[in-house]
C-alpha cells in the first residue's frame, strides 16, 4: 500500500481511537481531552499536507507519549520515519509494537509487514525475506508478503525463486502474472546462454513462452541465440515475427534484424521489410535504416531525397543528423558551414531520453526490460517526435 495513503487511514483512526479514551474519563475532562487530541490531530496532518515530515514526526510522537495504547498511531509514526529515512527508528517503533502482548492477529501481521519493509530500506534483505516468507507460511497477509518477496528475489536476481513465489501469488490473489514470469524465465535464458548451457537456455525461453505466447521478449532472444549458431532463417523469421508482435520494439530489433539479412545475403528482403514498417512506426528509426540501403545501391543524392521526402512528414533532429550527414558525404559541404550545422544538432541530441517509462515517466538512451525506476516490466517505450527513435 502507498504510505502516504496508509498514514491518511491510520491517522483518523489514531484520533478516534484517543477520542474513546477520553471520553472515558469524564464529561468534563473529557471533552478538554478531546479538544487536546482534535487540535494534535489536525496540526499534525497540517504538516504532512504541507509536506513538513519532521514537525509531524514530533506531534505524532506527543501523541503516541500520551495515548500508549493507540496502536494506529505508532503504526502511522513508524511509517513516517521510514519515509523520512530514520529506518532504525522505524524497526524500533515496529518491533517494539511486535512485541505487546495483547495485540490482534491483523495488528501484529501489519505491524510485521511495515518491520519488515524497513529491514528492505535499511539493505536487510535477509531479514525481510524470512519475515514476509513466514507471513506466507502461516497465510497471513500473503498477497502483500508475496509481492515483497519478488521484488527482493528481483533484486537479488534469484529468478527461480522469483517464478514460485510469482505463481503463488497468482494463485492467492488472482492477479496476473505471465509477464513478470515470462521475464524471469528469459533472464534465466540470458544467463544460461552466457554460461554456454545452450540446451538450459532452449528450455528457459520455451518456459517463457509458455508463460506468455508471443512475447517479444523471448522472440528478440530467440532470432538472437539462432543467429549467434548461424541459423539466419530461422534467425530472421524469429525477428520478424517479434516486429509484428510488438512494433514499439523497432530500435531494439532493427539493428540486429538487418545485421542477420546481410549476413543472410538478403538485402531486397530487408529493403521490403522496412519499407512496411515505415508505414507501421511511427519513429524515425526505419526510414534511416532505408536510407542508408539507398545510399549504399543507388548513391548519396537518391538518400537525401527519400530523407528529405520523409522528413517533410515526420519532423526528426536524428532524421535531420543523418540528412546532414549524407549530403556532407556527397560533397554538399560548402564552406563547412553543413558540418558546423550537424555538430550543433548533434549536440542538441546529447542527453536525450529515447525511451520513457510509461508507468513512472523515468527516461533512458538506453532500452531496459525493468525500467530502473520504478521496477515494472515491458514499461519503457520509445520515445517519438522530433528528438525519438
Amino acid at each position: 500500500m502507498n504510505p502516504l495513503l496508509l498514514l491518511f487511514l491510520l491517522l483518523p483512526i489514531a484520533f478516534l481511537s484517543g477520542w474513546w479514551s477520553a471520553r472515558r474519563l469524564g464529561a468534563r475532562r473529557s471533552g478538554a481531552r478531546v479538544n487536546e487530541l482534535s487540535s494534535s490531530y489536525f496540526r499534525g496532518l497540517n504538516y504532512l499536507l504541507n509536506e513538513q515530515p519532521d514537525k509531524a514526526i514530533e506531534v505524532f510522537l506527543q501523541l503516541a507519549e500520551a495515548n500508549r495504547d493507540t496502536i494506529e498511531t505508532h503504526l502511522a509514526l513508524g511509517n513516517l520515519f521510514r519515509r523520512r529515512g530514520e529506518v532504525e527508528r522505524a524497526i524500533r517503533v515496529h518491533q517494539h509494537l511486535i512485541a505487546r502482548a495483547n495485540l490482534s492477529d491483523d495488528v501484529r501481521t501489519m505491524a510485521l509487514l511495515e518491520l519488515g519493509e524497513d529491514y528492505m530500506r535499511a539493505g536487510l534483505l535477509d531479514r525481510a525475506e524470512t519475515l514476509f516468507a513466514d507471513l506466507v507460511a502461516m497465510n497471513a497477509q500473503a498477497p502483500s508478503a508475496l509481492r515483497h518477496l519478488i521484488a527482493i528475489c528481483q533484486h537479488e536476481r534469484d529468478w527461480h525463486k522469483a517464478i514460485l513465489y510469482a505463481r503463488r501469488l497468482q494463485e492467492t490473489s488472482g492477479e496476473q502474472q505471465a509477464l513478470q514470469i515470462a521475464h524471469f524465465y528469459c533472464e534465466l535464458a540470458e544467463r544460461a546462454q552466457a554460461h554456454g548451457a545452450l540446451q538450459d537456455a532452449a528450455d528457459y525461453l520455451q518456459q517463457a513462452f509458455i508463460a506468455h505466447p508471443e512475447f517479444v521478449r523471448a522472440l528478440i532472444l530467440r532470432g538472437r541465440f539462432a543467429a549467434a549458431n548461424a541459423d539466419y532463417p530461422a534467425a530472421i523469421a524469429a525477428y520478424e515475427q517479434a516486429l509484428e508482435s510488438d512494433i514499439d520494439y523497432v530500435p531494439e530489433i532493427l539493428p540486429a534484424l538487418l545485421d542477420t539479412y546481410a549476413r543472410a545475403q538478403q538485402m531486397q528482403r530487408a529493403e521490403q521489410t522496412l519499407g512496411r514498417i515505415v508505414l507501421r512506426y511511427e519513429g524515425v528509426s526505419p526510414v534511416l535504416a532505408l536510407a542508408r540501403i539507398y545510399a549504399r545501391r543507388d548513391g548519396q543524392s537518391r538518400a537525401v531525397e527519400f530523407l528529405g521526402t520523409q522528413l517533410r512528414q515526420r519532423p526528426s533532429v536524428r532524421g535531420l543528423v543523418q540528412l546532414m550527414d549524407t549530403a556532407i558525404e556527397g560533397g554538399s559541404d560548402s564552406g563547412s558551414s553543413l558540418r558546423l550545422l550537424r555538430d550543433l544538432t548533434a549536440a542538441v541530441l546529447e542527453g536525450q531520453a529515447l525511451y520513457r517509462c510509461t508507468q513512472c515517466g523515468f527516461g533512458a538512451r538506453a532500452h531496459h526490460w525493468q525500467c530502473p525506476s520504478c521496477k515494472n516490466w515491458s514499461t519503457l517505450r520509445p520515445v517519438h517526435g522530433a528528438t525519438g527513435a
